[in-house]
């Protein structure tokens, strides 16, 4: 296999997990696992969303969250915005990333952001426009890369042509979702060839859903062809409120265990990054979704197994 020797983690934990959460986690709970992640050695942390509480109830303190936080140097803390209202809370926030999203799939993109894929690229420009100005990096977000929950099947070149406006937008990476973590191997590598097209490979980045357990399969194959940047979450949080059915996302432990193995270069210290898993599992009052952090659980010290 031809593999990165570096991989960069973007933990999402914090926003795209938690805000697929019923009851309200507190604002402390969520500062404090912020905090732990950033002692892990993780180089961006994904933290709030600025959307409105009426759609994300979850996300209502994200003011609060990110004025709170201890900020280490060299790790970023992007922000998820709608629009430009969302930019602008976030910039009071104090947010030094910003992050839009859309979908290759035009149901998904009426359900998640209520207006249509042409649509959404008038916001996007907006965001990215004033974001620019403020000197803040964009981030973009494809939904449904491998499949939707309202159409079935998204053909490679639907991914490769929303990937490629959000790029000209002035996207400096573009992560692509397997919102409903249906992808297997084939078919993820399939996708990243034909978006490669559009988008240099260094500039991709994924983020898949473990739904059917093909995650970790999926980022394997698609470190095959060169992709370096891969979204995950600490302790499997999450899901998608748009897509029923949809799991968390891939572990982060469950990740970093997987790239040491494979002698992969991240930074990041695997039993620090368990025991944030467990903090937040323990306030959730259920087992973490990382199978890596509960079969060290059950070791009789499963510290001495974590290679650093």
């Amino acid at each position: 296999m031809r593999l990165p020797k570096r991989i960069k983690m973007v933990e999402v934990g914090p926003r795209d997990g938690l805000q697929n959460e019923a009851a309200i986690v507190p604002t402390e709970v969520k500062i404090a696992l912020i905090d732990r992640l950033s002692a892990t050695g993780l180089a961006a942390i994904e933290g709030a969303s600025f959307v409105s509480p009426k759609w994300m109830p979850q996300m209502a303190d994200s003011t609060a969250v990110m004025k709170g936080i201890k900020r280490r140097s060299g790790v970023s803390y992007p922000v998820l915005v709608p629009n430009l209202q969302g930019l602008e809370a976030a910039v009071a926030a104090g947010a030094d990333e910003v992050a839009v999203f859309g979908a290759a799939s035009e149901s998904f993109s009426r359900k998640n952001i209520n207006c249509s894929i042409a649509a959404s690229f008038d916001r996007f420009g907006e965001v990215c426009d004033a974001a620019r100005k403020q000197g803040l990096r964009v981030r973009g977000y494809v939904s449904c890369a491998l499949g939707c929950p309202y159409e079935g099947n998204v053909e490679p070149q639907a991914v490769a042509w929303v990937a490629g406006r959000m790029m000209e937008l002035g996207c400096y990476e573009i992560s692509l979702g397997d919102t409903i973590g249906v992808g297997t191997p084939g078919k993820a590598q399939a996708m990243i060839d034909a978006v490669a097209q559009k988008v240099q490979l260094e500039r991709l980045a994924v983020h898949f859903h473990d739904t059917y357990g093909q995650a970790l399969a999926n980022i394997l194959a698609v470190m095959e062809r060169g992709i370096a940047v891969i979204d995950s979450s600490v302790a499997g949080l999450g899901g998608c409120p748009f897509a029923a059915g949809a799991s968390g996302n891939v572990a982060s432990e469950d990740l970093l265990y997987m790239l040491k193995g494979l002698s992969i270069e991240t930074g990041v210290d695997l039993q620090a990054l368990v025991e944030a898993g467990r903090y937040i599992s323990s306030f959730l009052e259920r087992p973490s979704g990382s199978r890596v952090a509960n079969a060290l659980a059950g070791q009789p010290d499963g510290s001495k197994l974590v290679t650093k």
